[in-house]
């Protein structure tokens, strides 16, 4: 089951929590891996972004298509930003990887301030 697991830094801390989960093509597994993982394209796009902290892919235990990711950024308005200003870079990229998925769902925006 591919996993990855983060050091979060002390100083970088996220503060927001975007969840997404998605169910992948049995034979699309392995670049689904690859695009969405700490050093897919994904998080290198966001890596555009001071504030952007870093991103987690999960994998199901009991469902070995059934993957997450949990993006960790600063602030939602950091995020939201980012979004905004890269939105023709993050569509390009929505697309091209849309065929490697059944189906994804975006679960929701956590704020983990104390």
């Amino acid at each position: 089951m591919p996993t990855t697991e983060m050091a979060l830094p002390t100083v970088l801390e996220s503060t927001y929590i975007v969840v997404w989960e998605y169910q992948v093509k049995a034979e699309c597994q392995a670049e689904f891996v690859a695009a969405y993982g700490p050093d897919g394209e994904w998080a290198r796009l966001f890596r555009r972004s001071s504030e952007f902290v870093g991103v987690e892919l999960l994998g199901s235990v009991g469902n070995a298509a059934r993957f997450f990711t949990l993006d960790h950024w600063c602030s939602q308005a950091a995020m939201d930003e980012f979004l905004a200003a890269n939105a023709t870079a993050y569509d390009v990229l929505d697309r091209r990887f849309t065929g490697l998925t059944v189906w994804e769902r975006r679960i929701g925006g956590f704020s983990c301030d104390a």
